[in-house]
Parts: structure tokens; C-alpha cells; sequence
């Protein structure tokens, strides 16, 4: 499937951002910052939620140009819904993964943005896939992304474990992201955390003066 794209060149709304997925003992939770930048330099929103629903436990998150990843995540969230209705049964994390790497890869020329893919689903459970910049797919218990990302690689590779619980979990989640937005300046704004399980999806919104701190800002 092809989509048709203006000029990439024009640099637009970029969401300049920290995103990752965390897998724990029983489900997954995907999480990300709420700033958005204009050329990497001006933030132009502090509220944007760069976390996207595209099916009932499937969710993805966005680094990069945020015209590019609404029209891949809408293109995407049709062909994942007409899936689950021709085959009469949720669709697979994998499955809805493959779709969004398709259609990086089938306008890799035009596209300027990165996704992370994450859920639960009945064959596999919680599950997380990178899908980067021309396609690539590549399945993970963990990863991070976007230009606070590379703040905290030493962290999360020293604090990540298997099977975490859920509150362990979410406290690595949590810490991660407020290590990012305290160091770049294109992270910001809120922590949007998305808990997702066999038993439903839970929204977590954390403020950013609720955020734990680990030196002086």
C-alpha cells in the first residue's frame, strides 16, 4: 500500500521525543513523553499522546515526524481492523507489527518516522516489536527510542530484568522516562504509560512535577 506524502524535505511537527516497551510477568506496558518540537528546536506542544491504539490490546508509539506517523498509524489501524473481521478473531501483536513495517518499508523514500509496537494476544502474550526507519522488524522483551533514548541506555540495560512484576515494571517505566525528559530538551510535558494485560488495558498519566527526580532541574 502506498501513501502519498508532500515534499519531505519541509521539515514539520517532529515529536522529538522518548518512547519505549517494557515486558513483565503477564503483560507489557508502552509509554512515552508528551512534548512535540518543530525542527528539533521549538517545542510546539506539551500534550500530545504519541501513544496510538490500533486495536483492543495492541498499541503503538511514535518518534519522528508526527505527519508521517498519523498516516502510517491510520492507514495501519484499517488494515488491522479488516484483518481481525476476515479472520473473525483479535488479531496478533505480531500481525499488527507486520502491517506497520509493511508500509515503512513500502514508502521508506518518503518517511521520516520510527515506531514501537506492543500488546498481548492469546498465542504469544506480551510481546514487543521495533519497527525503525525503511522497515526493519525486530522483536524484543524491551526497547527504547527517540532522541531522549540516549540518555538512558546505561539505565535501562543495568535496571531492566526478566518477568518483572507489574509494579516493578512500572517503576522502570516511570524512572526511564523521567531520566529522559530531564536531560533532552525535546522530551517533556507529561508520562503517558499504557499497561496492557489478558484482563484489559489501563491508562497511566503521570505529571511532570509528579515525576520522580534523581538531581537538580
Amino acid at each position: 500500500m502506498e501513501i502519498d506524502f508532500m515534499d519531505s524535505q519541509i521539515k514539520g511537527v517532529s515529536t522529538g521525543t522518548t518512547i519505549l516497551a517494557v515486558t513483565f510477568n503477564g503483560g507489557v506496558i508502552i509509554g512515552s513523553d508528551s512534548r512535540a518540537s518543530i525542527g528539533g528546536y521549538y517545542v510546539s506542544s506539551k500534550t500530545i499522546n504519541k501513544l496510538i491504539q490500533v486495536h483492543d490490546r495492541i498499541f503503538c508509539c511514535i518518534a519522528g515526524s508526527l505527519a508521517d506517523a498519523q498516516a502510517v498509524t491510520k492507514a495501519a489501524k484499517f488494515q488491522i481492523s479488516f484483518h481481525s473481521i476476515q479472520m473473525e478473531s483479535p488479531p496478533l501483536v505480531k500481525a499488527a507489527a507486520s502491517v506497520l513495517k509493511e508500509l515503512c518499508y513500502n514508502n521508506k523514500e518518503e518517511l521520516q518516522a520510527g515506531f514501537i509496537t506492543a500488546g498481548w494476544d492469546r498465542k504469544k502474550g506480551p510481546q514487543v516489536y521495533t519497527v525503525a526507519l525503511g522497515g526493519m522488524l525486530l522483536s524484543q522483551p524491551f526497547t527504547i527510542g527517540g532522541s531522549g533514548s540516549t540518555y538512558i541506555y546505561g539505565y535501562a540495560d543495568a535496571k531492566y530484568k526478566p518477568d518483572m512484576s507489574r509494579e516493578e515494571c512500572l517503576q522502570f517505566a516511570t524512572n526511564a522516562l523521567a531520566l529522559a525528559m530531564g536531560r533532552d530538551n525535546v522530551s517533556g510535558g507529561v508520562a503517558h504509560l499504557v499497561v496492557i494485560t489478558e484482563e484489559g488495558v489501563e491508562h497511566v498519566v503521570i505529571p511532570g512535577d509528579k515525576l520522580p527526580k534523581f538531581h537538580d532541574e
